[in-house]
């Protein structure tokens, strides 16, 4: 898979497949949508390649940064880890359009024009039912098929939704999910479990002591960190390709047993104290919440909890199914009634 960060860069020698989006979190809602890209690819005609290329055109920054900053949302995947998840989705090129005011005042003729038509040389335009384009956000559907009949594309459509008459998938319900430590549920979303990447960085050596020693990985200003608490999940070093991922018990919070004042995500894996992980890039992911944050008394009321920890980790762990990452039609991406809520903090 190509990428491209700039409309220069974009090296297409016939008629392609393009879907456009934010894309944030590549959900199954935005899969739904590069599942239908592909299929229009494998059945493309009109004089042009047997299978023609899938791209999936993005922003960076999120538009909102631009727009509204005081909007802005947590990010649940990074401008890297979104080009990697809309490939594995099907995109064969993500052309990443650099976000600013300029591109923010394009009228949606012109956005279709000096995208999708000159440089992307569309053949086949798909996106979700409610998409919205341009200064704005005044194109529609409609109007992109208008432009479509004029400059030489179709436009297909999806519903991205989770089945006949239920709520569309979306990123903003992801992030509330995370928010309140609701990660069975932002997985169902998803597809797969919700990850936080970063480098390992030196904490307090406490964990050694205590007997758990954990990868401490600062919590992004910018990223949706799950809520303050406990959960089970998995570590990977994402610096090596093809690394296993590795069972483990994660602390998401401050320390406040040690009057800690950082947020920060700390990684336990399972029965390992061989691992040399100290500015490593890692993956951590989100399979179940434990429980919520939680002062203690004394050192020896935290080591016993945090034994129960990896006890109740092992179990979540051993019971969890993976989501699967396709479209899921009849499951609802709302409220999921036996999910765990964080306890107060």
């Amino acid at each position: 898979m190509t990428d491209w960060r700039q409309l220069g860069a974009v090296d297409v020698d016939g008629p392609t497949v393009v879907t456009v989006g934010t894309f944030d979190g590549v959900h199954r809602g935005h899969r739904a949508v590069l599942d239908r890209a592909v299929q229009a690819a494998r059945g493309f005609e009109a004089g042009g390649p047997a299978r023609a290329p899938v791209v999936a055109v993005t922003f960076d920054p999120h538009p909102l940064v631009v727009l509204a900053p005081d909007r802005a949302p947590l990010l649940l995947s990074g401008i890297d880890r979104r080009i990697e998840l809309l490939g594995d989705a099907g995109a064969d090129h993500v052309l990443v359009l650099p976000f600013d005011r300029a591109v923010a005042g394009w009228a949606p003729g012109e956005f279709v024009r000096r995208v999708l038509a000159d440089t992307l040389r569309a053949g086949v335009v798909v996106v979700g039912t409610q998409f919205r384009f341009g200064a704005k956000a005044a194109g529609t559907v409609d109007t992109l098929r208008v432009e479509g009949g004029r400059l030489g594309f179709s436009v297909d459509t999806v519903e991205i939704a989770a089945g006949p008459g239920e709520a569309a998938w979306s990123s903003t319900r992801v992030r509330a999910a995370v928010a309140d430590g609701a990660v069975r549920e932002a997985a169902e979303a998803l597809g797969r479990d919700h990850t936080v990447d970063g480098l390992v960085v030196e904490g307090d050596h406490r964990g050694r002591t205590l007997g758990y020693p954990t990868a401490n990985v600062p919590a992004p200003a910018s990223v949706a960190v799950p809520a303050d608490g406990v959960y089970a999940g998995t570590l990977r070093r994402i610096d090596r390709p093809g690394a296993p991922e590795l069972p483990a018990a994660i602390s998401v919070g401050t320390n406040p047993t040690f009057d800690g004042v950082q947020r920060r995500v700390e990684a336990y894996v399972l029965d390992r104290d061989d691992l040399e992980l100290y500015g490593v890039a890692v993956r951590i992911g989100f399979r179940d919440h434990l429980r919520g944050q939680v002062r203690f008394e004394d050192v020896a009321a935290l080591v016993a909890q945090m034994a129960q920890d990896v006890e109740q980790t092992r179990v979540a762990l051993s019971r969890s199914e993976r989501p699967s990452p396709g479209p899921s039609p009849g499951r609802s991406p709302g409220r999921s009634p036996g999910r765990h809520r964080a306890a107060p903090r």
